[in-house]
């Protein structure tokens, strides 16, 4: 079993900043590329962010120069800066990964591309 489990949302005023972090557990053998995806209102899901298991990142042009994604490979964990935070950032931003993990009963490994619940950030004054 795999599980994702977010941290660091909430309520911030327009200009402030956050952290979100997203630990990933369970049988993993190896986690490629984590990712930060949002969601608000009456809107599809995007990618806000992601970084492969070298370091490598790309950004959603609306992000760029006010959030930094990183990770730390020794504990599964992806982290996402958000400064200068604008209204128009208010979403649920859900952490992803695409990994490979142990089956059980030594049965061998897998790809699971996995989604944390999500975590409410609300940018407002």
């Amino acid at each position: 079993q795999v599980q994702l489990l977010e941290s660091g949302g909430g309520l911030v005023q327009p200009g402030g900043s956050l952290r979100l972090s997203c630990a990933a557990s369970g049988n993993i053998f190896r986690i490629h590329t984590m990712a930060w995806y949002r969601q608000a209102p009456v809107k599809q899901r995007e990618l806000v962010a992601a970084i492969t298991s070298g370091g490598s990142t790309n950004y959603a042009d609306s992000v760029k120069g006010r959030f930094t994604i990183s990770r730390d490979n020794a504990k599964n964990t992806v982290y996402l800066q958000m400064n200068s935070l604008e209204p128009e950032d208010t979403a649920v931003y859900y952490c992803n990964a695409d990994l490979i993990y142990r089956v059980d009963y030594g049965l061998g490994y897998d790809a699971l591309d996995a989604w944390g619940q999500g975590t409410l950030v609300t940018v407002s004054s």
